[in-house]
């Protein structure tokens, strides 16, 4: 009888024993180092635990969805889907509630064998794309503004919002340098320069991962495309990119380089394209050598979306999935997305260790940089999120204010001739003219019910009462009437208004992802409809509504007033208003050029010297500048000073220079410094950009600027492939905009 008893006592308290011990396992102590407790978990791993761990799996195989939000937990699926092994993680989820993501996450901690949590991924480009969320100007806007710290506070908002539905990870920050504009995906970058985009994207990383990543604000930031996804040939999206080591170190990968080091990102997206010949999934040079050796990456690496299945499929460089699976996984990459089916990435990934494509240790070495961002999340130690974040930092009204002042700084003044603008105060009526000027479009990567304020909802809001807008759309898109009937309408509004402002630009269906251009310009309805408004004989200013440069030669040439506004989030409308009323005072920047036609891509203003773009048949200067945008004052600089003139290798110079509001409003001026480096032993641009910074300045009111040049803003990849500063002649220049020089002096590195 006694025996009987304490067999029972044993059954009853030996899963209390598993519990107990299992919590002793050094990977579940917080006090030991992450090192330790990563090697501890994985080798308490089987090889199928460590496998899943490097798969992503649908939010609808785990979750209740309704279209792409979950709305409930489901029991059953997850059990099904996680059973005792546990996943890596799940991704187009977008949860209503952190209770969902805590449900799910409870189960992987307390019903799977080793209790190893879910990353939860989420797109998050410039606002998190969960239903409600706050939703900013598009990176190129961002980068209009020319203000880092601006950026840093958008990356923080985004992450508070994501964390607080229980979501880790997002993938962005694009650091991809824009240089040729028919490629669709331009509105998600920063646009063509390696300081400022490194710039930007250091912020958006630090914003994004904020002080500690295990805290309820902070989510991983995944910089995308590695790389040099940007320049793909013709600009078609995902083509072969052709470029030399040194070039892509000095250029496109810096970007990158710069977010790992300064911005300390701890994911990264491979791209889809092939690099010299190597597809970027299977390029070990860049995704070990590079990232983790020379730049110290700890992070892990993911798939885009069906990259590894690619070398299968168009790059032909491998004849099946082990094979695929064996080269990426080789070659450094650690997670793939939505690739091959679960069953068959699983059963590909035991085939290629069956043949010897790959160890064990292989597997060990790419589960590791997983587990270590899971680690750093605080996933192990607080797995569940606090439910009542979200009606603390949800799209408040501190967030919608941020939109707001991202919206107005990145508007960029392109044009203002005879002071068209800002509408005088003696106007009474304007007339909206075209179809994009109703748009609520926020640009790519939000969601099917994210709407923004329209330009023409804008100008009413802000108008009030002071005076009438009315609006024609002028296109013949949505209507019985011919497109001439819909012009003559237009135009019979514009006659009997005191100004006109026409919005011209891109629709939806040509920007953005997979939506790649053989030419710039408007298209002809647009054309015809803003030659129509001009011959009224009536005040005119357009305003852009695109996500890429547009070649709008005619309209550069004949329209006296032109605001880039981009797209510019859910309060676009508000801010092109108070640029157009002089509520506020455009300050923006372009951080890409205007070329006047395809002929001249790839055109950038860091273009080597013999780099002319001479044509028979057309103009060698670009339509608007990289830097270019005016103010409704005016700026004068002077005093320029370099302090020491000469400087050694390593040394260091302050350099200043006095600004001037020479105007009569108040306004902000971006200072630009560039360099060029008069004789090298290797080619270096005309002039690259290397500081900015934005000043403030009342009418008649000087102010100084300074700036620090040394090793980072002066240094070279030389013959030998070295990182240095060579003796010699640098050219500083101080200018309002790339071709927009105002003083410039020498800068002397002599020998040690």
């Amino acid at each position: 009888m006694k025996t009987n008893i304490h067999y029972i006592f044993c059954l009853v308290l030996l899963p209390f024993l598993a519990v107990f011990s299992q919590s002793k396992y050094p990977y579940k102590d917080a006090k030991q180092p992450v090192e330790k407790r990563i090697d501890d978990l994985l080798k308490r791993m089987t090889v199928n635990e460590k496998i899943r761990q490097m798969d992503m799996y649908w939010g609808k195989e785990v979750a209740n969805m309704e279209g792409a939000k979950a709305v409930a937990f489901s029991e059953d699926k997850v059990k099904e889907i996680l059973g005792e092994s546990g996943i890596g993680s799940i991704h187009d989820f977008y949860p209503v509630t952190a209770s969902i993501t805590n449900a799910i996450q409870k189960y992987a901690v307390e019903k799977t064998r080793l209790g190893i949590p879910v990353l939860f991924i989420e797109e998050g480009l410039h606002g998190y794309c969960g239903y409600g969320s706050t939703f900013f100007p598009i990176p190129l806007q961002l980068s209009s503004a020319w203000d880092t710290s601006l950026v840093f506070n958008v990356g923080r908002v985004i992450a508070s919002e994501t964390r607080a539905h229980g979501v880790n990870m997002i993938l962005g920050p694009v650091l991809g340098l824009a240089r040729d504009p028919r490629w669709g995906r331009v509105e998600e970058t920063y646009g063509e320069d390696t300081y400022l985009d490194a710039s930007n994207g250091v912020a958006m990383v630090k914003g994004l991962q904020g002080k500690s990543l295990s805290d309820n604000n902070s989510v991983i930031a995944e910089p995308k495309h590695f790389a040099i996804h940007s320049a793909p040939e013709g600009g078609s999206n995902t083509s072969p990119v052709y470029i030399g080591e040194r070039e892509a170190r000095s250029s496109f990968l810096r970007v990158f380089e710069k977010a790992i080091r300064d911005g300390g990102a701890m994911s990264v997206m491979a791209a889809y394209h092939e690099l010299d010949g190597i597809p970027s999934v299977d390029n070990k040079w860049l995704l070990t050598e590079l990232l983790r050796k020379e730049w110290g990456f700890k992070g892990f690496v993911l798939s885009d979306l069906g990259a590894i299945r690619m070398t299968t499929n168009s790059h032909f460089t491998s004849p099946d999935t082990s094979d695929a699976l064996a080269r990426t996984i080789k070659a450094g990459l650690n997670m793939q997305f939505y690739d091959f089916e679960h069953e068959d990435f699983q059963k590909a990934i035991l085939e290629a260790l069956d043949k010897k494509l790959i160890s064990e240790k292989d597997i060990d070495k790419a589960v590791k940089d997983i587990l270590r961002v899971k680690f750093l999340l605080g996933l192990f130690d607080n797995p569940y999120t606090d439910t009542t974040l979200v009606q603390k930092v949800f799209h408040t009204e501190a967030n919608s204010n941020l939109a707001l002042q991202a919206a107005q700084e990145g508007m960029v003044l392109l044009k203002n001739v005879n002071n068209v603008l800002p509408i005088s105060k003696e106007v009474k009526s304007i007339a909206v003219i075209g179809p994009l000027a109703a748009s609520q479009y926020l640009g790519g990567y939000t969601n099917d019910d994210a709407k923004g304020i329209s330009v023409l909802d804008g100008l009413k809001q802000r108008g009030g009462n002071s005076f009438e807008v009315n609006y024609e759309s002028g296109c013949a898109e949505d209507s019985t009437k011919t497109s001439e009937e819909c012009r003559n309408k237009a135009v019979e509004l514009v006659k009997k208004s005191d100004i006109a402002i026409v919005v011209l630009g891109e629709k939806p269906q040509i920007v953005g992802e997979g939506k790649d251009r053989s030419n710039l310009d408007l298209d002809n309805e647009q054309l015809e409809l803003i030659q129509a408004v001009y011959k009224a004989g009536k005040p005119v200013a357009v305003v852009l509504f695109n996500g890429r440069p547009l070649s709008i030669n005619w309209v550069a040439e004949n329209i006296p007033a032109i605001v880039e506004s981009w797209f510019a989030g859910e309060q676009g409308g508000l801010a092109v208003a108070d640029v157009l009323l002089g509520n506020v005072n455009p300050s923006g920047k372009l951080p890409i050029t205007f070329p006047r036609s395809v002929g001249q891509l790839p055109f950038y203003y860091n273009h080597k010297p013999t780099s002319r773009h001479r044509y028979v048949d057309g103009a060698d200067t670009p339509l608007f500048a990289f830097g270019h945008g005016l103010s409704y004052t005016t700026f004068e600089y002077s005093n320029l000073n370099i302090s020491p003139a000469q400087i050694l290798p390593d040394g260091k110079a302050k350099v200043t220079v006095s600004v001037k509001n020479s105007g009569k409003v108040p306004g902000t001026e971006v200072v630009q410094l560039y360099i060029r480096d008069d004789v090298s032993s290797v080619t270096t641009p005309v002039m690259s950009l290397q500081g900015f910074k934005r000043i403030t300045l009342n009418p008649g009111e000087s102010g100084t600027v300074d700036f620090e040049v040394g090793f980072e803003e002066l240094a070279l990849w030389n013959e030998d492939m070295k990182r240095i500063v060579e003796p010699g002649k640098f050219i500083i220049m101080i200018g309002s905009a790339s071709d927009d020089i105002r003083i410039k002096e020498n800068l002397w590195v002599k020998n040690k």
